[in-house]
């Protein structure tokens, strides 16, 4: 149940350190259920992190309770589909077409303290919501394999699981998953 006391707003650069506090704590504790620790680690270092270029583009929304960063995820309108600055061989700054290709959801994260209240659902709802009202139908996104089930209950069909090459030759599985219109 979400508290009339939660708010979500914009996320700015200044909440760069808290998102990586944030992004942190998310994948170690609830990725670390589907994760090793070693795969935990390493895609903290090559994957997961701040993305600069979703805040710049305004895009990336964060929720906060009691004056701490609880939540936060974007959509794109960016080819890049997954990963923070430091995922290099993923990252794309070429645009998406509205109306013909699929505005992607990206780097959703909630506090473990906070998960499975509503904190999720309110993040996606609203990047749903505004990548519709700049024009995309479809939407698609990469999964964790934590992700998988909440996205499911969003309206996302999986699509394709593949192993991610990490920074170090390791790799980690991702999910491939579509809403379409």
């Amino acid at each position: 149940m979400i508290s009339s006391d939660i708010s979500l707003r914009p996320a700015v650069l200044s909440d760069v350190p808290a998102l990586v506090v944030l992004i942190d704590a998310s994948i170690r504790v609830l990725g670390g259920r589907y994760y090793t620790e070693s795969e935990v680690d390493r895609s903290l270092k090559y994957v997961f992190g701040a993305d600069t270029t979703m805040i710049e583009d305004g895009t990336y929304v964060v929720v906060e309770a009691e004056g701490l960063m609880i939540g936060a995820g974007g959509w794109s309108h960016r080819w890049t589909p997954f990963g923070g600055d430091q995922a290099t061989p993923v990252r794309d700054a070429q645009f998406r077409e509205p109306g013909k290709d699929p505005a992607v959801i990206r780097a959703m994260y909630v506090h473990p303290e906070w998960a499975r209240q509503g904190i999720g659902g309110l993040i996606i709802r609203a990047c749903e919501s505004a990548a519709h009202d700049a024009g995309f139908e479809d939407l698609e996104l990469v999964a964790t394999l934590s992700g998988v089930e909440f996205y499911e209950r969003h309206g996302y069909d999986q699509n394709e699981t593949f192993d991610y090459v990490m920074g170090d030759g390791s790799t980690i599985a991702f999910i491939r998953m579509e809403k379409r219109a």
